[in-house]
C-alpha cells in the first residue's frame, strides 16, 4: 500500500517520473520493516538510472546502508501490517541502527551511519572549506557563489580531492552533475531547485551527495549527468 500523504506531497512528485517509478518499485520489493537487500538488482531491472537512487536518499525517501541494503523511510506510514502476519527483516544489524519517530525511520544518532565492511569511506566535508570568511554571510550568498564563481568552485573541488583523497575525475564529474541537478528551474521559470528547498547548507548537501555516489556506484568510475 502507498499513502497519499507521502506520494501526493510535492516534495515527492516534483521528483522525476523515473524516479517516482523506482520508488514504488523498491516499496513493492521491501519486506515487513521495509528493508530493500538488492536496490541495485531492482534498478537494473527497471533500467533506472544511477541519478534517480541519488535523488531518493538525498531526499530522504530511502535510507541507504554500506552494506547495499536500503530502507524505505516511510514504511510505517504506508503499511501497517498484522501481528500474526508480520515476519521481522533478516537485516538486524541494519534495523539496530534505526529508531522509529511518527512512524518514520530515522539514524539513531542523527546521522548517516553505515557499516564498515571495507567500501569507500565515509564522506565528510568540513564547513570550513566551503565557507570564505568575510565573503560570504549567508547559505543562500555561498550557494550562489559556488555556482557562479568558477574559482570558488574549483577550490571546493580541489579540497574534496586534496583531503578526502577522492579521484580528481570523480569530483569533477560529481561536482557538476549536483551542480546541474540543483540549479535546475522549476517549471515557471523563476527559481531553482535548491531554492525550493526548506532549509539548505551547502556544506550538508555535497557532503550527502557523495556519500550517497560511494553507496550506489560500486566501480571507480561515476557517470556524469
Amino acid at each position: 500500500m502507498f499513502s497519499l500523504k507521502i506520494v501526493d506531497t510535492d516534495e515527492f512528485l516534483d521528483m522525476p517520473p523515473t524516479t517516482q517509478n523506482l520508488y514504488f518499485h523498491l516499496c513493492m520489493r521491501a519486506d515487513d520493516d521495509g528493508f530493500v537487500s538488492n536496490p541495485r538488482k531492482i534498478m537494473k531491472i527497471i533500467n533506472s538510472a544511477d541519478d534517480d537512487i541519488k535523488v531518493l536518499t538525498g531526499k530522504r525517501f530511502v535510507i541507504p546502508f554500506n552494506s547495499g541494503i536500503c530502507v524505505i523511510k516511510h514504511w510505517k506510514i504506508h503499511n501497517l501490517i498484522r501481528s500474526d502476519r508480520y515476519t521481522e527483516t533478516e537485516y538486524k544489524e541494519e534495523k539496530s541502527m534505526l529508531i522509529e519517530q511518527d512512524k518514520k525511520y530515522e539514524l539513531s544518532d542523527g546521522r548517516r551511519k553505515v557499516i564498515p565492511n571495507g567500501n569507500p569511506v565515509k564522506v565528510s566535508i568540513d564547513k570550513v572549506s566551503i565557507e570564505e570568511s568575510g565573503k560570504t554571510t549567508t547559505p543562500s550568498e555561498i550557494m550562489k557563489q559556488f555556482l557562479n564563481d568558477d574559482d570558488y568552485f574549483n577550490k571546493i573541488a580541489d579540497f574534496i580531492i586534496e583531503n578526502k583523497k577522492i579521484p580528481k575525475d570523480i569530483v569533477s564529474q560529481e561536482l557538476r552533475a549536483f551542480k546541474n541537478y540543483w540549479s535546475e528551474l522549476n517549471g515557471s521559470g523563476t527559481k531553482q531547485k535548491w531554492e525550493l528547498q526548506k532549509t539548505w547548507e551547502l556544506q550538508r548537501r555535497l557532503t550527502t551527495w557523495f556519500n550517497n555516489g560511494q553507496k550506489f556506484n560500486k566501480s571507480k568510475t561515476i557517470q556524469s549527468l
